[in-house]
């Protein structure tokens, strides 16, 4: 949804669509997955680490991990906002629509992998189990080969 809402601006405002409003397209969904699967693979580490005898809560785990990616997450965010507004203020008007599109891009991806990502397999039902691999006996045996 990130790129909707990016899109959407763009069609709303009425400013032109390029290769370079592309280029920033295709780097907000890299930049915004990134950030989701950080989380996600947060969130993993926390449940591999709990003891198979403790009940697991899926909500403070998934609070946990966001809580311990988030400074992660907003420096990185802050960057490379600080960025992207020099390219706008500094470049001119050939990368206005690239600034644009990646500026509203990394601050709507921020907040969607914050709020949205880590939070939508909970609200979906997805527990504990989920997270978790099991291997079957013809994977363990692939595993084991030299």
């Amino acid at each position: 949804h990130d790129l909707t809402l990016v899109l959407g601006l763009f069609s709303l405002l009425g400013l032109e669509f390029n290769l370079t409003v592309l280029a920033s397209l295709l780097a907000i969904i890299g930049y915004s997955l990134n950030d989701s699967i950080i989380v996600g693979d947060r969130v993993r580490e926390l449940l591999r680490i709990q003891p198979d005898n403790q009940r697991i809560n899926t909500h403070v785990v998934i609070n946990d991990a966001i809580g311990s990616t988030l400074t992660r997450t907003l420096i990185t965010s802050g960057t490379t906002l600080a960025t992207i507004a020099c390219i706008w203020l500094l470049a001119g008007a050939a990368l206005t629509g690239f600034a644009i599109a990646l500026f509203v891009g990394i601050v709507v991806g921020t907040f969607s992998s914050i709020c949205i990502a880590a939070t939508l397999p909970q609200l979906l039902g997805l527990s504990s189990d989920n997270y978790t691999q099991t291997l079957d006996d013809k994977t363990k045996a692939y595993m084991e080969l030299p």
